[in-house]
């Protein structure tokens, strides 16, 4: 998707969208507003009025807004245990799948760069077998897996209420910071969102 678009024509790349929470403080919707990502031996820096204009409009609703560091991930982290040791190693607040990429893209454009990334499933809670291994690499759910992992294992039912609750309140959070990002930033001058 970055590759389509003529960096010449935009003056910025926000990452946007959910992520997996690394810090026990944050709960499902809270966002995180990225001071940097790190990938492997990687790091970008978010570029800091960027940043602030996201974090100054971010917190239009009641949720809570946080700045820390992201990490990015080529598969989803769903064990706590895992969870904990990625925030041991890096001290950061959460984890996405995307962040990384359009970091890279941004520098690579010499473009400043942001992320705002909405918590959806907390550190301090695992994801069930059947989700984790339910998502495509786009990020959609296979719903066939869902139904079969849970026809397999039916004592999962309860851990996939309870974290689609939290996506829920994750995409409540992440609409009123779309709703932002569409009227504010994108309507005032060309920046890139991923959603």
């Amino acid at each position: 998707m970055m590759a389509s678009f003529d960096a010449t024509s935009i003056r910025g790349v926000i990452s946007f969208g959910v992520a997996g929470g690394l810090d026990p403080s944050l709960k499902a919707g809270d966002v995180v507003i990225a001071t940097e990502v790190v990938a492997g031996e990687r790091r970008w820096a978010s570029e800091v009025s960027l940043s602030d204009e996201l974090l100054r409009s971010a917190g239009l609703g009641r949720q809570r807004v946080v700045r820390g560091g992201l990490v990015g991930v080529e598969a989803v982290v769903a064990a706590r245990d895992s969870k904990a040791a990625l925030r041991s190693e890096t001290g950061a607040a959460a984890v996405d799948m995307e962040s990384h990429i359009a970091a890279d893209y941004a520098a690579a454009a010499r473009l400043p760069f942001a992320a705002l990334r909405v918590i959806s499933d907390p550190a301090n809670r695992s994801l069930p077998q059947v989700v984790s291994t339910a998502i495509k690499p786009n990020g959609d759910v296979d719903l066939r897996k869902v139904l079969r992992g849970l026809a397999r294992h039916p004592t999962s039912i309860r851990s996939l209420v309870t974290t689609g609750i939290d996506f829920n309140r994750a995409l409540r959070s992440l609409r009123g910071c779309r709703g932002f990002m569409l009227d504010a930033v994108l309507g005032g001058g060309g920046l890139v969102a991923e959603l």
